[in-house]
């Protein structure tokens, strides 16, 4: 084989890695912004946020091969980060900590998945308390705070909170969930944001603290609804341990059930939006299971009136649901202009649920409108 040949043959490979390289920026940025598409009315290109790391990684393959063999076509894969920097920025924020000012309000938001979700320890409930009473959090929002309709939490969590409250969202054999506050500060009211749902909600507790009054909205919007089997399914595939066409018909299947879910979470995000925008005189908080990832519409609804705690403050990928293969940041806090975040951070150590803790520092702002 002649150099003419050697030569164009290489060419030729370099063209068809550019071009692949190409297609991927194009995915990548493609996946990055469908955050700005509605589930109602895209439900599946909506759910395609989940797969922005994958395409992250895909492009830093293409950047180590062309610095091993050709570093001049490294623009490529440098090019597509930096157009793709805002889901970036989302998705893995690098913030540096700061010194939290005296004054701020600690808050937690955990779903505590029943006091029971890794079953690795023989009292789920104590776990969690005896770790919330090492945090000393001001405010504590959990999810899936069931143990309270068993009468046995509020007689516990009276020892270390002075108020607290438990709305039961659903209470039926096959179903029971409900969302939970426990704070220092004194609870006015407690209001329901309606929106459509077998078995989610969202809450807003009204506290006084100080002369003010501070709105914390606390959510656990629409699950996936996978079934173990569904999971068990989902790590066969990613194993390689199914057929191509078995493979090709459960990711269809999955897909269907992630784009359900985020079409009926469109609309619970909204309804909470519109509760928010309606009380915009006041500093408030949203957080809570929004079973959603970051680069998602329903994230995105809500930085268009608050801020994004974890992405302003926090640093790393932050992976709050903690099952394998399906670890995601899908736990959210945000508060309004006139609250500073300081510090946000996902508590990987904290094991005695299916999610982890999300903690953040929160500093009131000096002129709240009352």
């Amino acid at each position: 084989m002649n150099r003419v040949v050697i030569s164009k043959l290489k060419q030729l490979t370099v063209q068809m890695i550019a071009g692949a390289n190409v297609v991927t920026v194009v995915l990548m940025l493609l996946v990055g912004f469908s955050d700005r598409l509605d589930p109602s009315e895209h439900p599946m290109l909506s759910t395609t946020g989940m797969a922005f790391p994958v395409f992250l990684l895909l492009n830093m393959g293409f950047l180590f091969v062309w610095l091993m063999f050709k570093w001049k076509m490294a623009w490529i894969p440098i090019a597509g980060y930096l157009l793709a920097y805002v889901p970036i920025s989302i998705y893995l924020p690098m913030n540096s900590a700061k010194d939290i000012p005296d004054g701020a309000i600690k808050i937690i938001s955990y779903n505590v998945c029943a006091y029971g979700g890794n079953y690795k320890y023989e009292d789920g409930f104590k776990t969690v308390l005896e770790y919330l009473k090492h945090e000393d959090a001001d405010i504590v929002c959990l999810q899936e705070d069931v143990d309270t309709w068993r009468g046995n939490a509020f007689r516990e969590y009276k020892q270390t909170y002075a108020y607290n409250d438990t709305l039961v969202l659903v209470n039926q054999p096959e179903s029971f969930n409900a969302l939970g506050i426990h704070t220092r500060y004194p609870i006015v009211k407690r209001e329901r944001i309606e929106y459509a749902s077998l078995a989610n909600g969202s809450a807003a507790w009204w506290l006084k603290v100080g002369n003010d009054t501070l709105i914390v909205v606390n959510n656990h919007f629409e699950s996936c609804h996978l079934t173990t089997e569904d999971r068990q399914q989902y790590r066969q595939i990613l194993h390689g341990k199914m057929s191509s066409d078995s493979a090709r018909q459960e990711s269809k299947l999955l897909l269907v059930k992630l784009a359900e879910a985020n079409a009926k979470r469109a609309g619970q995000i909204r309804a909470v939006k519109r509760y928010v925008e309606s009380h915009s005189q006041y500093p408030i908080i949203v957080c809570g299971d929004f079973n959603d990832n970051p680069v998602s519409y329903s994230r995105r609804q809500m930085t268009q009136l608050l801020r994004d705690c974890f992405v302003e403050t926090g640093w790393g990928i932050g992976l709050s649901y903690n099952q394998k293969a399906f670890s995601l940041r899908i736990d959210h806090l945000f508060c309004s202009e006139d609250i500073q975040p300081y510090n946000c951070k996902i508590d990987a150590h904290m094991d005695a649920s299916d999610h982890n803790p999300l903690i953040c520092w929160l500093k009131m702002g000096e002129n709240i409108k009352k």
